[in-house]
């Protein structure tokens, strides 16, 4: 009865889980259809995340893993797994190597503070006024030329340019205009905010920072004046964090190797028009 209990314990986790994943899964899965993302892709690409993870759970425990133990982890054949044991380049650029960002996030922080440098020239002769190859330089440790950068701010109508001056266009770094900009930030907030939930669940480390607030039977109109309320908020605290994000980095060792994210989201919807397209299950074809 005991062993039937613990059975029956891990099976109803297991459905916990698995409905989670479904919940987390299913914008995933809208954004990789209208794309014309199929079925071969996801689950290869399924089997790749799953390899890389076990490895990574077995090295956390101080094992670097063999193939057959990869294989038990997962679930997938040996001859499956052997082939995807391998490092490859990431289609997408990481958010936070990316020197305009850095830039565009440094430049809104100095028009924070003095309104003035909303408009910044180019390039100054005088190297104690503010200029455009001052924060780029700043903002990318030197790593990147600030006309590159310029150019990139510009292409994506973030920044505007003209008679020797730049000017901001935008009051965050948001590449509505560059879909591999906006697939970017999409992968990078919403791994870490799910990375921060996960942790919180499996309580490996210290509780961080996940919380919301939700509401529903409310009107459409109130959903927005709320949504607006909340980007005002964030706007102030946008400031501040970024200010501490700058000190942080401008103080650290070149070896420094943490990196933290703070995000806020809201998202409202008609629910009506949400439970009308509910899931579809059937067993079997009818003649």
């Amino acid at each position: 009865m005991l062993r039937q209990s613990m059975a029956q314990g891990r099976e109803g986790q297991l459905a916990w889980v698995i409905g989670a994943c479904a919940r987390v899964l299913r914008p995933l899965v809208r954004l990789a259809l209208s794309y014309g993302v199929k079925h071969a892709h996801l689950e290869e690409l399924l089997r790749d995340i799953l390899v890389d993870e076990a490895r990574r759970a077995w090295i956390e425990q101080g094992t670097e893993p063999n193939i057959s133990q990869l294989s038990v982890t997962t679930g997938l054949n040996r001859k499956v797994v052997t082939t995807r044991v391998r490092e490859e380049a990431a289609a997408l650029p990481r958010t936070e190597m990316s020197a305009e960002a850095k830039t565009l996030t440094l430049w809104l922080q100095m028009y924070a503070d003095n309104p003035a440098h909303r408009s910044l020239p180019i390039v100054s002769e005088d190297e104690s006024a503010p200029s455009f190859e001052a924060v780029a330089r700043r903002a990318s440790r030197g790593n990147v030329h600030h006309r590159v950068i310029l150019d990139e701010l510009v292409r994506l109508h973030m920044a505007t340019e003209g008679n020797g001056t730049t000017e901001l266009a935008v009051g965050g770094f948001v590449p509505a205009s560059d879909l591999k900009g906006m697939l970017s930030f999409l992968g990078d907030n919403s791994r870490d905010h799910l990375l921060a939930g996960v942790s919180n669940t499996l309580g490996a480390r210290p509780p961080m920072l996940e919380r919301s607030v939700f509401a529903a039977g409310i009107s459409l109109e109130e959903c927005e004046r709320i949504h607006q309320l909340a980007r005002e908020r964030w706007g102030g605290l946008h400031h501040e964090l970024t200010r501490e994000m700058r000190r942080a980095y401008e103080a650290a060792d070149k070896k420094a190797s943490g990196r933290i994210r703070v995000g806020i989201y809201t998202y409202y919807e008609d629910a009506a028009d949400d439970s009308a397209v509910a899931p579809s299950k059937s067993s079997g074809r009818k003649a």
